[in-house]
């Protein structure tokens, strides 16, 4: 099962990305923050710091996570033709 579903391109989530260091993602609605964080480690080769979790009206999951110190979302974003 692939816990990351894909990124969100809004123009909130893409100034989260450079104010926040925080990507958007929506995720598969059984996705548990540490399998969110263990797969997207290992897709991006970053550490993350933090993941926050909402549901959405829609039913969706989505997660915005903060990469840690050091991590550049911009170079994420780039790679996933957000920005």
């Amino acid at each position: 099962m692939n816990v990351l579903v894909y990124p969100i391109a809004t123009e909130k989530a893409v100034s989260m990305i450079t104010k926040n260091n925080i990507i958007t993602y929506v995720v598969h609605n059984k996705a548990k923050k540490s399998e969110i964080k263990a797969e997207f480690e290992k897709l991006y080769n970053v550490k993350v710091e933090k993941i926050n979790i909402i549901n959405t009206p829609k039913n969706e999951k989505k997660a915005y996570i903060k990469l840690g110190a050091g991590q550049d979302a911009t170079n994420i974003a780039m790679k996933l033709k957000l920005v």
